[in-house]
Formats: C-alpha cells, sequence, structure tokens
C-alpha cells in the first residue's frame, strides 16, 4: 500500500511495519491470528523486522522516520485523532529524507495532519497518496 510511495530499497521494510501496525489496529492482510494477544506479539515482531530491514539499508534517518511514525500513530490512537493516513504516506514518501519534524509536531500537538499530506502529494503525486490513503481507510476505518 504505502510502499508504492517509497524508494524500491524501503519497500519490504515499509510493508513489514504496515502489517504489524494492521494487526495492531486493522485488518491485517496476511494473518489470521487466533487472538488479540497473538496479534499485539506478532505486530510487535513485525515492527521490529521491518525496522531491522531497514535499517540494513545502512540509513539511520529512515529508521528514526519509521520510529516516529510508530509513536505518531499509537499518540493518535490514544488521543482518538486522525492523521494515521496523512502520517503513513508523508513517511513513506520521504523516508530518510529529514523533512517530516515540523509536520509530524503539527500532527502531534495539533492534530493537523494537513502539511503531512500536503508533503506527501508533492513528494509522491495527488493520485497515488490518494490511493494509498483510501485503502488504508478500508483496513483502518
Amino acid at each position: 500500500m504505502f510502499s508504492l510511495l517509497s524508494e524500491p530499497l524501503f519497500s519490504l521494510g515499509i510493508e513489514t511495519i504496515y502489517e504489524g501496525y494492521l494487526l495492531h489496529y486493522g485488518r491485517p492482510r496476511l494473518f489470521s491470528p487466533a487472538d488479540a494477544d497473538t496479534a499485539l506479539l506478532l505486530g510487535d515482531y513485525l515492527y521490529a523486522h521491518g525496522l531491522v530491514r531497514v535499517a540494513a539499508t545502512g540509513s539511520v534517518e529512515a529508521v528514526h522516520d519509521l520510529a516516529e511514525l510508530i509513536s505518531l500513530c499509537a499518540q493518535a490512537r490514544a488521543d482518538g485523532r486522525s492523521g494515521e493516513a496523512e502520517a503513513w504516506a508523508a513517511t513513506s514518501a520521504l523516508l530518510g529524507r529529514g523533512a517530516l519534524a515540523g509536520a509530524r509536531a503539527e500532527l502531534r500537538e495539533r492534530g493537523d495532519a494537513a502539511r503531512l499530506i500536503e508533503l506527501a502529494r508533492s513528494a509522491a503525486g495527488v493520485e497515488a497518496v490518494e490511493a494509498a490513503c483510501a485503502a488504508h481507510d478500508l483496513r483502518v476505518g
């Protein structure tokens, strides 16, 4: 889904982390855990495994971006705020480029995802970002 917005180098890591996210918060694409505890553990494993895959590229900034994404989504969930799809799109499109701090702060502090979606669209194109966000909404919505 969101890996289509990223550099191919990061695709597998992004999709691995996204599957972990879906195990925590949505309907996973690849797994059918027997219970919530198993889903949580498998989701955590996939987060870690995806981060290892991205770390293997040598991009510390990309690992940082994905750790921030995981944290930002957990906070948005806890606060009952929207903006997760926008965060996924922007992070995927700009992974490792050091361009997301201000936009992430706007979502974290004010619940405003407008800058994240603007960055994503600018980097990956409006149609690709809209398609990824719509697919996300079907899995998490």
